[in-house]
């Protein structure tokens, strides 16, 4: 496994209602979605089950402290991911569709995202503005790349289902 980067800096407010720093570091991982078996690294940034999240003073409970999924059942979710190389466990990914709406930003290294009748490549600040299509990601290049994704609870419309594959498969 990499050494994890990423300090989260999460923000709140005092007794008097003053911006404050109320953590500051790594963000805890509690799961199992890291390391040359899985071919990746999984960093869990923050989490909401809220469409539109209520801010308060302090958050009520530490978001990574929930169960893993690699999509949120609802509400939003923004972790970063490395891809490894194949020469550190990286592997293609299986195709797959979620019902979210996600922003991935390649931060660091090189990507192929596979589509049904394309692949496309991207490399350092490239955004994929990922709507509910069939999808694969690929780590070709011989160092790690490093990704932000921030995936939002979507619906698809029943314009859009009706073209697609039934029963719909989803990852989750």
């Amino acid at each position: 496994m990499m050494e994890l980067r990423g300090r989260r800096v999460v923000t709140g407010h005092d007794a008097q209602g003053n911006s404050v720093v109320i953590s500051d570091g790594p963000p805890p991982q509690n799961h199992p979605m890291q390391g040359e078996a899985v071919g990746a690294d999984f960093v869990e940034i923050w989490s909401t089950p809220q469409t539109v999240p209520t801010l308060t003073s302090l958050p009520e409970s530490e978001p990574n402290e929930r169960v893993f999924t690699i999509m949120p059942p609802s509400g939003h979710l923004i972790r970063q991911i490395e891809l490894y190389p194949a020469s550190q466990g990286g592997k293609k990914t299986v195709m797959h569709r979620t019902r979210t709406l996600d922003y991935a930003m390649v931060i660091e290294g090189e990507v192929v995202l596979h589509l049904t009748d394309s692949e496309v490549v991207l490399g350092p600040g490239e955004i994929v503005v990922q709507r509910g299509t069939d999808h694969a990601w690929e780590n070709r290049s011989d160092k790690v790349t490093r990704m932000v994704f921030f995936h939002i609870d979507a619906a698809f419309s029943d314009e859009l289902l009706a073209k697609l594959p039934q029963p719909l498969e989803l990852m989750e």
